[in-house]
């Protein structure tokens, strides 16, 4: 396929960026440590496949020309990731938990970190409208078999994201077994990971729809 490595520099490009989903994976990684973090880049996964395959079938155009419909999504989006920010300043630390208790509710947990990942990037709408403007400026119709070529793309999308992700969850993890006995430096982790994700919501909340 034509521009395929352009495509896969531009994917890149885009999960280098700081956003929402890296900084979940981070924190996740640090708290509770790699696995819990990986659960978490699976929820991220089916999010992404989710929002490629809603925009092979046109409902990003929905978003784009349904004004409330953009907005309600947004804000839904908004209010999760202020939650999620608002939830870690109230955490006690974000060291790894390896006591017996967790270990007892550790599916349960894992479960959780998926799910979490699953609604903080399906409930962006950004990201859906990202995949529909992305997506078709790589699929040639005169190359034949345009469903193929928008498959495969969206499974690279998935692949890629996958790939950093786990590369995130492995520097989550070191970088909460290194500040396990620091506390000064959990507290300012905490905060950090907690603005972070509440200045992605507002980010959320005053960014204008596409045109």
């Amino acid at each position: 396929m034509a521009n395929l490595g352009m495509f896969i520099g531009a994917l890149v490009a885009v999960y280098l960026v700081p956003g929402p989903d890296m900084v979940l994976v981070l924190q996740t990684s640090s708290a509770q440590g790699r696995w819990h973090a990986l659960a978490t880049a699976a929820g991220l996964g089916l999010a992404r496949a989710a929002h490629v395959t809603l925009a092979a079938v046109g409902l990003a155009t929905l978003l784009r020309t349904v004004p409330w419909a953009f907005e309600v999504v947004r804000m839904v989006g908004v209010a999760y990731l202020v939650w999620l920010g608002i939830k870690l300043v109230r955490a006690s630390s974000l060291v790894p938990e390896t006591s017996a208790a967790t270990s007892a509710v550790s599916a349960q947990a894992y479960r959780t970190a998926a799910w979490r990942g699953l609604l903080t990037n399906i409930t962006n709408p950004k990201a859906l409208l990202f995949c529909s403007v992305l997506l078709p400026q790589f699929v040639h119709a005169d190359a034949g078999n345009v469903a193929g070529q928008f498959l495969l793309l969206g499974v690279l999308l998935v692949a890629i994201g996958l790939l950093f992700d786990v590369l995130y969850a492995t520097a989550g993890a070191a970088l909460g077994y290194w500040i396990e006995r620091r506390p000064v430096v959990q507290t300012v982790q905490r905060w950090t990971f907690a603005v972070l994700l509440i200045g992605f919501g507002a980010r959320l909340a005053v960014a204008g729809q596409p045109g």
